[in-house]
């Protein structure tokens, strides 16, 4: 029970001054067809994401361009994660089935910035609990760390020495289109239909 109050209380934190980070941020252009779509229009989303070159969940090394395809919903996070990470895994996941049903091609991705414990195998692991087609990648540290950076995430380890280590880290899942990036932030709050419903409408505006 402490581990689980330490890690929500950790990762609470995180999110919280993740969003007070974005205050910075430009009100979006009126021209910008999502706009209808978002909750929250106060985020610069052309600051947001770029090239990477992981390694998923079978032990090859993918990159951006062969996996953002479709929709899609990214969320950073760790395996060993006691709460946050397995439901908002499992919030991403549904609402993907909720697109499914609605004949719309979507997908969940799941990138690990603990590649010490989450081996390929671990990830697949992971990942199937949710969704057969739910992707999960990890890289190196300073891979991760620059991926991390590139979307105005943050992560920090606690005690490695601690065989149970846990990990501070952001919580947003990023809305991601094909041809346009990040559009989109998702927060713990999110209920799977409101996601799928947001994800509707900006599918309807490509």
């Amino acid at each position: 029970m402490t581990i689980r109050k330490n890690v929500l209380l950790a990762c609470s934190l995180m999110f919280a001054g993740s969003a007070a980070a974005f205050t910075y941020s430009i009100v979006a252009s009126p021209d910008d067809p999502f706009a209808p779509c978002r909750k929250n229009d106060m985020v610069d989303f052309a600051q947001f994401g770029g090239g990477f070159t992981l390694t998923d969940e079978t032990g090859t090394a993918v990159t951006d361009s062969q996996i953002l395809d479709r929709p899609t919903l990214l969320y950073m996070g760790y395996t060993f994660c006691p709460d946050v990470c397995p439901l908002d895994n499992m919030r991403n996941a549904e609402a993907v089935y909720a697109l499914e049903e609605l004949g719309q091609e979507a997908r969940a991705i799941f990138v690990s910035v603990d590649p010490d414990r989450d081996r390929p195998e671990v990830l697949a692991d992971f990942t199937d609990v949710f969704h057969p087609e739910m992707i999960g990648l990890t890289g190196d540290q300073e891979t991760l760390e620059k991926l991390a950076a590139a979307y105005h995430a943050t992560f920090r380890f606690q005690d490695r020495e601690d065989e149970f280590y846990l990990i501070d880290h952001t919580t947003y899942t990023y809305v991601i289109l094909p041809g346009h990036g990040v559009v989109d932030l998702v927060s713990r709050d999110d209920t799977a239909d409101e996601v799928a419903e947001r994800m509707q409408c900006f599918a309807a505006q490509v």
